[in-house]
């Protein structure tokens, strides 16, 4: 008997088997055909679209993507959360989940790890509990705090937070993220406390940054504080920055743009954020995709921890025209 193709029957049919759960057998007594034809109408109506199939992790993931941008990119490890699999949870904090979760899959006892600021490190800050007890694990900032743009999440908040969080040590970074002089910004650096906090971030073994868009949000914000002149910031722009990894711009290609912005931050450079045996990037929206994709390209992250616009923004991007997206 051939199969039916009238969109209505196949409806009855996967209805009487998915939504009120009779057997096969049932439904072809039902509608007076054979099993093994309600068996190949089922089929059909997945063809049609008629019935969709869809498996959720419970650990709200994205495995098959996971693996691709993994792949495709040469990252150690991706996690990617799964868009709007908890309802009311917002992306932000989805993502805030699993970088909290790759964190504690991460530590080890003796581990400096270093972190940047922002939202989204927010997120996974407040997303992080644990049980297990790790000994003797040190927190430490890889960029001054933000006193000079408001609203923001300071690496000094995030970094307290999360040493009580995990029972840890912690150690502030005393100076502002920005300043208006290269000069100002340099005197800092010799203060030995300053250049001793710099030093471990420089050595952690772990690292965990947000990566940003300078057009927008708090990375457009950081450019701001810096009251740059006309001619500062023409030749800024003219270096067409993609992203910003600790207040470090850079651009496509993942190479530093040096000049009057980068020398009135006060962190580390991203030169010495490759020396950092894993850093693990987290970001989330299809507006980082620029950005995320220039970090993987420069080498400036190892894993990454996205959603899923994000993840499918990065493999169509790497596949357009011209762009070579591989690590």
């Amino acid at each position: 008997m051939p199969v039916p193709r009238d969109p209505a029957t196949l409806l009855a049919a996967a209805r009487l088997y998915y939504l009120e759960g009779q057997s096969q057998a049932d439904i072809a007594t039902r509608m007076g055909t054979s099993r093994s034809n309600v068996s190949r109408m089922l089929t059909e109506a997945q063809k049609q679209g008629i019935v969709e199939i869809r498996i959720n992790d419970p650990a709200g993931r994205v495995g098959e993507l996971e693996d691709e941008v993994a792949v495709r990119f040469g990252l150690r490890e991706v996690r990617v959360a799964h868009a709007g699999l908890v309802a009311g949870l917002r992306m932000e904090d989805q993502v805030g989940t699993q970088a909290a979760r790759l964190l504690l899959d991460s530590l080890k006892d003796s581990m400096t790890v270093a972190l940047s600021w922002g939202h989204a490190l927010q997120a996974m800050v407040y997303a992080t509990t644990s049980d297990q007890e790790f000994h003797r694990i040190s927190l430490v900032q890889l960029v001054g705090g933000l006193s000079s743009i408001s609203n923001e999440i300071s690496g000094q908040e995030l970094v307290r937070e999360l040493a009580v969080r995990l029972h840890a040590e912690y150690r502030f970074l005393h100076a502002p993220a920005t300043l208006e002089t290269a000069a100002s910004r340099d005197a800092l650096m010799r203060e030995p406390s300053i250049a001793k906090a710099l030093s471990e971030a420089v050595r952690a073994d772990l690292a965990i940054v947000g990566i940003g868009t300078p057009t927008h949000g708090s990375s457009s914000a950081i450019l701001d504080s810096l009251n740059l002149g006309a001619t500062d910031l023409k030749r800024f722009w003219a270096a067409e920055p993609v992203g910003d990894i600790a207040a470090r711009y850079y651009d496509a290609s993942g190479h530093a743009i040096h000049g009057a912005v980068d020398e009135r931050i006060l962190g580390i450079a991203l030169e010495d954020l490759v020396s950092i045996p894993h850093v693990v990037g987290v970001a989330h929206g299809r507006a980082k995709s620029p950005g995320v994709l220039g970090a993987i390209r420069g080498h400036l992250i190892d894993s990454l921890v996205c959603d899923e616009s994000l993840a499918r923004s990065l493999l169509s991007e790497a596949r357009g025209p011209g762009t070579t997206g591989g690590a």
